[in-house]
Formats: structure tokens, C-alpha cells, sequence
């Protein structure tokens, strides 16, 4: 597994716009070829175009596993139809007024950390499309776990001020090791500037040497 830097927009923040598992990568309506076979080639997966909530907000938007792939129910028919033609995943809506689900939901295959927002229902629906356990916390303050957690099947980044005894409790959810960390030169919500799936981790251009090194204890090791 190896970590590679990769802009999205001219920008670092690739985790807002683009989504990955270990079979594909969904990336926004037009995104350039070019740039989709890079980024195809250096997470191992084949790309997919589409939008979500006819936006490219993609990453923000949505959450997804090797099992499935949660929905805002402002998404379109055509998006989900998309997803459920070209991919082999359960494809999910999750009825609620919450729609940026990937700020409020992080999960791998084994477990995911749900924002304490989210109602009986919504972690119910997680569970069946993600096909995970699934706990309510907050992680480091924020009720937007998804923003400050991300986690494949062997590691997680997390965010710098997260409480030891949680770290412990989203380890054995997971099952995975967990490193404090941020991304892109300090940035504590480092969803924002990071993809990982299991094959590799592609990073902002931001990202710094020091953090390089964290990121490699959290999912290289």
C-alpha cells in the first residue's frame, strides 16, 4: 500500500468531491479523463461518473463500503439508478432532513460512528444498507463524525484532540489501529483532504511530511 498526493479542483480537498471502496471510485460529471485513470490507477479501483443531489459533492453527500452505498434523499432518481446499474453495491436512501451524510457517518466494512443526530431509523437504515454495527458518538466535540474519521479495514486517521477511551471504543467497533492526525498542513478534519481504501491512500498536496508519517502508522503498519 503505498500514499500518493493528488489535487481535486486545484485544490487539496479531495475527500469533499470524490467517494472510493475497493472496487470503484465515483467521481463528478466531467471530472477530466486523464485525472480519473491517474486517480483510478493509483487506488486500484475502476471510476464511475455521476453527481450526487446534482452536485459535485460526492464525498460530502454520500457514504460507502464494500457492501453499500448510503443516499440523501435529495439525491435523483437518474443518481441512484446510476449506482445501482453500474455497481454491484445495496444502494440505500437515508430519510432524512440530514443530507450530507458523509460529515456524519464513518464507516468501513466491520462497524461505522454515527452522528448522535441521527434517529433510531437512520442508524437502523445504516446498518442494513452498510451492512455494519453501528455506534452514536461524538468524536473529539464535533457531532459531525464522518468529517473528523476515516478508516479502512486495517487503519483510521482521526481528529487530533479525539479522547483516548474513544479511540479505544471506534478501534474494537472497527477493527482497525487509530492514529491522531490531520491533513493538508494542519487541518484537524481530515475527511476533507484524504481517500483510502484498502489498497492505497491518496492525499491532498498540503499534506506534510510529518503527517505522511502518521498517516503511514495509522494504515500502512
Amino acid at each position: 500500500m503505498d500514499i500518493f498526493k493528488y489535487d481535486v479542483y486545484r485544490g487539496p480537498n479531495l475527500g469533499v468531491y470524490l467517494s472510493v471502496n475497493d472496487s470503484v471510485v465515483l467521481l463528478p460529471m466531467g471530472f477530466a479523463k486523464t485525472k480519473a485513470e491517474k486517480l483510478s490507477k493509483y487506488l486500484e479501483v475502476d471510476y464511475i461518473y455521476t453527481s450526487m443531489a446534482n452536485t459535485r459533492l460526492i464525498g460530502a453527500l454520500s457514504v460507502m463500503n464494500n457492501k453499500g452505498i448510503l443516499l440523501p434523499k435529495t439525491a435523483y432518481e437518474n443518481e441512484y439508478e446510476i449506482l445501482k446499474q453500474e455497481t454491484d453495491l445495496e444502494v440505500g436512501v437515508l430519510d432524512s432532513k440530514l443530507s450530507a451524510l458523509g460529515n456524519i457517518i464513518c464507516a468501513n466494512d466491520k462497524g461505522a460512528v454515527v452522528s448522535p443526530w441521527l434517529s433510531p431509523q437512520d442508524c437502523q437504515t445504516v446498518r442494513d444498507v452498510l451492512g455494519v454495527e453501528v455506534i452514536q458518538k461524538k468524536i473529539a466535540g464535533y457531532n459531525q463524525t464522518g468529517v473528523v474519521m476515516v478508516a479502512n479495514n486495517s487503519g483510521a486517521a482521526i481528529h487530533p484532540e479525539a479522547d483516548e477511551e474513544d479511540m479505544k471504543t471506534f478501534a474494537n467497533l472497527l477493527g482497525v489501529k487509530i492514529e491522531q492526525c490531520s491533513i493538508n498542513n494542519g487541518v484537524p478534519y481530515v475527511t476533507s483532504g484524504i481517500l483510502v481504501n484498502n489498497h492505497s491512500v491518496v492525499v491532498g498536496s498540503l499534506t506534510t511530511g510529518p503527517e505522511i508519517m502518521m498517516l503511514t502508522r495509522a494504515f500502512l503498519n
